[in-house]
C-alpha cells in the first residue's frame, strides 16, 4: 500500500480553509474513488485528473486509487482541487519527491491534456493559506498576477501539470509574479458635465463625505443617472486593506482579469431593474455566489428605475443595509459576504413620467402606488432624498460647474476629520456610527437636538430616522469644518429626509 498527500484550499464566501488531500494506492480493480463530500464538479475531476496525468507523460497506477479530502465534514465545491489531486496520486506512486510538496498549497483546474486552468477565489484562498502558516503556493499562470497581491507567501505560476511535476522534482523553475503597479485608475466622467441641479450636486457631496444612502426622484432626462455615475469619482480611493477585501469578493465572483488584478477604486454596480433576489444578494446551487450588494462592497450600488423592481428584491436589501453583511444559507453551508455599500436609488415620480409635471396623466392613486413599492422601512434607511426638477433654460448657458477633483478634495477633508474622530472606536465614516453612540457618548446639546425632538413629537421621523439624521448632521459639520453639529446642521439633515417623495 502506498500513501500520498497534497494540500489545497476550500473557499466558502470569502473565507478559506486548508484541505488535506490523501491518495491511497491499494489492492483491487483499477478505479478512482473520491470521498470527502465532493460536489458534482469535483466528482468529475476523477476523469479529468486521470487523463491529465496520462497525457502529461506520467504513469497512472493500474490499481484501486482512493482519494480522501479532509476535513471530511466540509463540503468541497468546484475544480480548484484538480492539481492537488494529481500531485497526491503522483506522490503515492513515488513519481515526485515529497520535500517541496509537503510545504506547498496547490490550486488549479486541469484540462485533459494537462494544461492548468484558472479558478475562482485564488486571492482569498492564498490569504487563508498565508494566515495558516503556509510558505509556498502554486497557481495557474492566468491567476499569477492576482496571487502576487498576497504578501508573506511565495507564489509560483504554472501553465501545465508537467511544469509542476518538474518543479517538484527540482528539474525546472516556475514563473514568479511581476511587480504590480497599483497606480492605474478608472477613467470616470466629471461632475462639471452635469447641467444645473445644484441641490442634487450638494447631496452627492454630502453622501460621499459620510457614506450615506441617497435617493433621486424626478422626470426622465434631468440627470439622475449622470449624477449617480459620477459619485464613485468623488469617493476616496480604497485603502490597501479595503482593496484586498473588495478584490477577494470579485475573485470569488470570477470577475478579475490579469490586466487589472487589484481593484483600487470604489466599485460601481448597477444591476438591471428586472434583477432577482439572488442576483442582488447572492445565491446559486452549492455554496452561494456573491450578489450585486457584495460586489458593490466599499462602493456604490445604483438601482435605476427602482420603482420598477420587484418588491421582494427591494426588501431583501434591508438586512445588508443595516448589517453590512450578507449571510446566505444553502444545503452545503452558509456563505458570508461583506456588503457595506452606498445605496443610490433613482426613480421617476410616476409611470407616465412626462418632461413637465403638469403634463402628467396619472391619477393620484396610480402615483402613490408607483412609488409605494418602496416600503417605509426601506426608505427609512435612505438618509438623503432629493426631488430633482427640470433644468432651466438659463442653466445651459451658465458657467461650468465644479469639477470632480474640487468636490473630491472637500470630501477627502471631511472624511479625514470623521476618521480621526471615530478611530479610537473602530469606525471609519459617519454612516458606520451606531445610534446609541450618537445619543449617549456623542450626545449633542439640547439646542442642537431641538429640531429632532420636534420631529419625534410630531411623528414625522422614526427613532431610526432620527439616528440617521444625526449621522448626516455630523457629515454636514465635517464639511463645514465644525467640531460638532449645531441646530442648523441637524435641521438641514432632517430636511434631506423630507424631500423627494412628495
Amino acid at each position: 500500500m502506498a500513501l500520498g498527500r497534497a494540500h489545497s484550499v476550500a473557499v466558502t464566501g470569502v473565507e478559506g480553509q486548508i484541505v488535506e488531500i490523501e491518495a491511497d494506492i491499494g489492492r483491487g480493480l483499477p478505479g478512482v474513488h473520491l470521498v470527502g463530500l465532493p460536489d458534482t464538479a469535483l466528482q468529475e475531476s476523477r476523469d479529468r485528473v486521470r487523463a491529465a496525468v496520462t497525457n502529461s507523460g506520467a504513469k497512472w497506477p493500474e490499481s484501486r486509487v482512493t482519494l480522501a479530502l479532509s476535513p471530511a465534514t466540509l463540503p468541497k465545491v468546484g475544480s480548484v482541487y484538480d492539481l492537488a489531486l494529481a500531485c497526491a496520486v503522483l506522490d503515492a506512486a513515488r513519481q515526485v519527491p515529497r520535500s517541496r510538496l509537503e510545504k506547498t498549497v496547490l490550486l488549479g483546474e486541469l484540462a485533459l491534456d494537462g494544461r492548468l486552468r484558472t479558478v475562482r477565489g485564488v486571492l482569498p484562498a492564498l490569504l487563508a493559506a498565508r494566515n495558516a502558516g503556509w510558505s509556498t503556493a502554486v497557481v495557474p499562470m492566468a491567476a499569477l498576477a492576482e496571487a502576487g497581491l498576497v504578501d508573506g507567501i511565495e507564489v509560483f505560476g504554472a501553465d501545465r501539470l508537467t511544469a509542476v511535476t518538474e518543479w517538484l522534482q527540482g528539474k525546472g523553475q516556475l514563473a514568479e509574479p511581476e511587480p504590480f503597479d497599483a497606480e492605474t485608475s478608472v477613467l470616470r466622467s466629471d461632475l462639471s458635465e452635469v447641467v444645473g441641479q445644484a441641490e442634487a450636486r450638494w447631496a452627492i457631496e454630502v453622501a460621499a463625505a459620510g457614506a450615506h444612502h441617497l435617493m433621486l426622484t424626478g422626470p426622465p432626462g434631468i440627470g439622475k443617472t449622470m449624477l449617480a455615475q459620477r459619485l464613485p469619482g468623488v469617493l476616496p480611493a480604497l485603502s490597501e486593506s479595503e482593496a484586498l477585501e473588495v478584490t477577494a469578493i470579485h475573485s470569488v465572483a470570477g470577475l478579475l482579469t490579469s490586466e487589472r488584478p487589484l481593484i483600487t477604486e470604489p466599485p460601481f454596480i448597477a444591476p438591471h431593474h428586472t434583477s432577482s433576489v439572488s442576483a442582488l444578494v447572492g445565491g446559486g446551487s452549492g455554496i452561494a455566489k456573491p450578489g450585486a450588494v457584495s460586489r458593490a462592497h466599499r462602493g456604490i450600488l445604483f438601482l435605476d428605475e427602482c420603482a420598477e423592481m420587484g418588491t421582494k428584491a427591494l426588501e431583501a436589501l434591508r438586512t445588508p443595509l443595516e448589517d453590512g453583511e450578507v449571510r446566505i444559507a444553502r444545503r452545503d453551508g452558509v456563505a458570508r459576504y461583506p456588503a457595506r455599500f452606498q445605496l443610490v436609488l433613482a426613480a421617476n415620480p410616476c409611470p407616465c413620467a412626462p418632461a413637465r409635471e403638469v403634463d402628467c396623466v396619472c391619477t393620484p392613486t396610480v402615483r402613490r402606488r408607483y412609488l409605494g413599492r418602496l416600503s417605509g422601512p426601506l426608505l427609512d434607511r435612505v438618509d438623503l432624498r432629493i426631488r430633482m426638477g427640470s433644468a432651466r433654460a438659463e442653466a445651459l448657458m451658465d458657467e461650468v460647474g465644479e469639477s470632480t477633483e474640487q468636490v473630491r478634495a472637500r470630501v477627502a477633508t471631511a472624511r479625514a476629520a470623521a476618521a480621526e474622530r471615530w478611530r479610537p472606536y473602530g469606525w471609519h465614516t459617519n454612516a458606520e456610527v451606531p445610534g446609541p453612540a450618537l445619543r449617549q457618548r456623542f450626545r449633542l446639546s439640547r439646542e442642537a437636538l431641538g429640531p429632532i425632538e420636534k420631529a419625534l413629537r410630531r411623528g414625522s421621523v422614526t427613532a431610526r430616522g432620527a439616528d440617521r439624521a444625526l449621522r448626516v448632521a455630523w457629515t454636514l459639520a465635517d464639511l463645514a469644518g465644525l467640531d460638532a453639529p449645531g441646530s442648523h446642521q441637524v435641521g438641514s439633515a432632517l430636511e434631506f429626509r423630507d424631500r423627494g417623495m412628495s
